[in-house]
């Protein structure tokens, strides 16, 4: 926090002089790099498509490609539910100096701030996902699987020793039977903390009221205090969590860890902003919106970021990810230190007609809807409506609710009024009806975003229904599976 800049440039002088005899780095002439504008002129700007030759090497068990310590793990990205899978290679420095200094941090903000906790005197229940011997690699040597796996299966003995449940049922791939153990495993234990997705963990905690019979969590595990959550926004979900664990002593911690690093924590009770980690073996980079659709886009140094734009986040990691770009977008709430929030993916937005519609817009609209009729959103996905000689453009949305709203149409109208308060170019475009119509909403079914995960393959783990498309992909198969 106090050395930010100093920070990331040793730490940029660290990767490229420990990489320089791998393939990528003899490749680029690591040796000879002093300054991040050689760096950049050197290596390009990649995605997973660019990236997977050197990756699909490690996969086959070759090493010293991209890092030169052995790489026996991948994290299998599921950040959207695309068939393709993302694999992406996890050094030992990547879990000792990213991933599990992310979780000490994270502990020891948490009783700066709450001195008198409990949390060690009991449980941490984690929601792992499931993890594969990787079938690529002839000799057998390497294992893949979702990153909260790889993290479970390579914790440290102190770790291993709070957690629950057992490495087994922690590791299943077959969720529904998962859920099910998970509950009856944990019911029984004096469950401290709980880590996980919020949308999964809701369906954990709801089988453990059902196996139980008790009326809320806290009846099953009275010494609960922290929810670490991530993935996805929590706003939606928190009146959802305060019925099921009511009370002032629960605490709710958002972090951002994904496959390719741990990148930020929440350090303080009253703002859900993140705070950076600058010292977890990634350097980064930060590319401005407008430079996105370029072929050679321009990066921004953290010293030159903007408090209030949107950039897409640029990585080079302690794992041989180099000048990768990881899908996400984030804006800078703050430079002293550096605070961001999540503002959504670089591929998950609906632009049809010049709209920008962002995850952070759909969130807070949802929000709000839901706190002006009483409702609880489970999941939510949109995409637009097209143009076409009969019909004017639009936004369809598809919601699965926990709890109905009061007043449906009410809903869809608080629902659009905020879409035009947070988004100007939707307000624009919204205005008599112009280019876009009232947003067309369908009330789903009980279970049919699991459903629909269980039919492509995706159900469980970090796996989660992608808020926006700006194609009809998602939209028309949900559509068709509840006509079915």
């Amino acid at each position: 926090m106090k050395y930010p800049i100093e920070v990331q440039e040793e730490l940029f002088q660290g990767l490229v002089d420990t990489a320089k005899g791998t393939s990528f780095g003899k490749q680029h002439d690591f040796s000879s790099i002093d300054t991040i504008d050689q760096f950049r002129e050197r290596v390009p700007i990649v995605n997973y498509e660019n990236f997977y030759p050197y990756i699909d090497r490690l996969l086959k068990g070759e090493q010293n490609v991209l890092w030169p310590s052995e790489i026996k793990w991948f994290a299998k990205s599921s950040g959207t539910t695309n068939a393709q899978s993302k694999f992406i290679p996890v050094s030992q420095e990547a879990l000792d100096d990213c991933h599990f200094k992310g979780g000490k941090d994270l502990l020891s903000i948490y009783f700066n701030q709450h001195p008198d906790s409990e949390l060690f005197n009991g449980k941490q229940l984690t929601i792992g996902g499931s993890q594969q011997v990787n079938m690529f690699d002839k000799n057998g040597g390497t294992r893949y699987g979702d990153v909260s796996a790889v993290i479970i299966k390579n914790l440290p003995l102190w770790a291993k020793f709070v957690r629950v449940p057992s490495e087994e049922i922690a590791l299943m791939d077959e969720w529904e039977h998962k859920i099910e153990k998970m509950a009856r495993a944990t019911a029984s234990e004096n469950v401290t903390s709980i880590s996980g997705v919020p949308t999964w963990t809701l369906v954990l905690l709801e089988k453990i009221l059902e196996i139980t019979g008790k009326d809320n969590i806290l009846e099953v595990w009275p010494d609960l205090e922290m929810f670490v959550h991530g993935a996805v926004a929590f706003p939606p979900y928190k009146s959802i969590f305060s019925k099921l664990i009511p009370g002032d002593q629960m605490n709710y911690l958002e972090t951002y860890n994904a496959s390719e690093g741990f990148f930020g924590i929440q350090d303080r009770k009253d703002s859900d902003e993140l705070l950076l980690m600058l010292d977890y073996g990634i350097y980064y980079e930060f590319i401005p919106m407008d430079q996105l659709e370029e072929q050679f886009p321009k990066t921004v140094l953290l010293q030159d970021v903007e408090i209030g734009k949107n950039y897409a986040i640029v990585i080079s990691t302690n794992a041989g990810l180099w000048r990768y770009k990881i899908g996400d977008t984030v804006r800078f709430t703050s430079t002293t230190p550096y605070r961001i929030k999540i503002t959504g993916r670089t591929k998950h937005f609906i632009n049809a007609f010049g709209e920008e519609l962002i995850i952070e817009n759909a969130e807070f609209a949802i929000t709000e809807a839901c706190n002006a009729t009483a409702a609880e959103v489970s999941n939510f996905t949109a995409a637009p409506i097209y143009l076409d000689r009969k019909q004017k453009g639009g936004h369809e949305w598809a919601i699965e609710f926990i709890d109905q709203p009061k007043d449906f149409e009410k809903f869809i109208d608080i629902l659009d009024l905020t879409l035009q308060k947070v988004n100007s170019d939707y307000k624009a475009k919204r205005s008599y009806d112009l280019a876009l119509v009232c947003p067309k909403v369908h009330n789903l079914p009980h279970g049919t975003f699991q459903k629909w995960l269980k039919r492509k393959g995706k159900l469980g783990g970090q796996n989660k229904v992608p808020r926006l498309a700006n194609n009809r992909e998602y939209m028309d198969e949900i559509l068709q599976l509840i006509n079915e």
